[in-house]
């Protein structure tokens, strides 16, 4: 069977660094940090006080007051970013079928917020107060169930789960889909809003997070021999994805192809990545074969770089294997969670937007915080300040617990 191409005609981005994807954007090229002091909760009696939030955040723009109550956090987040997404993609042009257009979201833990909330609420008050919009607020489909309500689309819905990969696997999907002729376009990408007493709570039991609370715009530090954890973040990321045809059928224009997804399991630990990042190795390397590329045609990896001991040193391990003497020949690397912290299951959406941006416009996002490089980490990771480059081909890593990994690669169109 003769595959399509898949081209990226449309995002929408809002995140610990903008609203848009023209303040997401700035604030890369400048290395601006995201991060701060937790607002959403009081979390002085917390080891980790400090997260990447989305700020000045009206959901009134979206919709009137009285309906908020049917949604939680990471719906709204979604719903933000489609609505740029889908003005950006012009989708009112488009007059193929409805049933060929769908929505694939990555989203990893879901409405935790109104479920902390509510089983307070249960608690205190007993069950009659429990509102009746908490099941379809709280579950991770209505992300994607309410963007396909909004823009009539009649394909493809669901949610894909798994953990930190969540996004990456979505876009990947969505991507394959198109490719093989089940869709002709896709809203696809991630969300998260988990940043609650209790989330927060348990990823500090896990001794999962940063707990430089005195410095919180330098706390996410990916490969620094410094870091100590990652920072939890929320956002959403959304591309849309369109099949080659239909995209120049009516005039779309097109920021990048989507050419290559990998994905693999370490099968080995819950929580930790296999030594050497062997998974990761293999969801590399699959997404170059689906690519049909050398690894010396990927100019730029946005790697999964949590700012973790255990992911840092074994991602860069594993891009060593991958690449080979290219690793350290002219590949760039870098972690825009240094920027954004760590959206979770947003995090592949998030950063496969930026990929595209990287290919679409010749700027390298940076690593900020990278003041002392661990010893093993020793490859380009474009410290401190982005870099203009021109990058042909870019990848994208997420790697989640469960061993579950997942890899991007979106290339320049032409």
């Amino acid at each position: 069977m003769s595959h399509r191409r898949v081209v990226v005609t449309g995002m929408g981005i809002i995140s610990p660094i903008g609203n848009t994807l023209g303040a997401n954007w700035e604030s890369i090229r400048e290395g601006r940090s995201g991060i701060g002091p937790i607002t959403s909760f009081d979390a002085s009696n917390h080891a980790s006080q400090i997260a990447g939030e989305v700020k000045n955040f009206d959901p009134e723009t979206l919709m009137p007051k009285k309906d908020l109550k049917r949604y939680d956090r990471f719906s709204l987040l979604t719903l933000a970013a489609a609505k740029e997404a889908v003005e950006d993609a012009d989708l009112a042009s488009y007059t193929g079928p409805r049933e060929k257009m769908g929505c694939i979201l990555g989203v990893g833990i879901g409405g935790l917020p109104i479920l902390e909330e509510n089983h307070k609420t249960l608690l205190e008050s007993g069950p009659r107060r429990v509102t009746p919009f908490l099941i379809p607020a709280m579950i991770s489909n209505l992300a994607p169930g309410n963007v396909g309500i909004a823009y009539d689309l009649q394909g493809v819905n669901y949610t894909i789960t798994s953990a930190c990969t969540s996004g990456t696997h979505a876009v990947g999907e969505a991507f394959r889909m198109i490719r093989d002729g089940l869709q002709d376009l896709v809203v696809t990408g991630g969300a998260e809003s988990a940043t609650t007493p209790l989330g927060v709570a348990g990823f500090a039991r896990l001794t999962a997070l940063s707990t430089r609370n005195d410095e919180p715009t330098r706390a996410s530090r990916p490969f620094d021999r410094d870091r100590d954890g990652f920072v939890i973040a929320e956002g959403a990321g959304l591309l849309v994805l369109e099949e080659l045809e239909s995209a120049k059928r009516r005039g779309a224009k097109i920021y990048a192809e989507v050419v290559g997804y990998g994905f693999s399991c370490d099968a080995y630990h819950i929580t930790s990545p296999a030594e050497g990042g062997r998974g990761a190795v293999q969801s590399m390397k699959m997404a170059l074969d689906v690519a049909r590329m050398n690894p010396e045609d990927i100019g730029y990896i946005n790697a999964h770089g949590t700012s973790t001991p255990a992911n840092d040193k074994n991602e860069t391990a594993a891009i060593k294997t991958t690449f080979g003497s290219w690793a350290k020949g002219g590949l760039m690397v870098s972690s825009t969670k240094s920027m954004t912290g760590h959206a979770l299951g947003a995090a592949g959406g998030l950063e496969a937007v930026y990929s595209v941006m990287a290919v679409q416009t010749g700027i390298v996002p940076p690593t900020i915080n990278l003041d002392n490089p661990d010893d093993d980490c020793d490859l380009d990771y474009v410290p401190h300040n982005a870099r203009e480059a021109q990058v042909t081909a870019a990848m994208s890593n997420s790697f989640g617990f469960g061993g579950t990994n997942g890899t991007l690669i979106v290339k320049k169109f032409t």
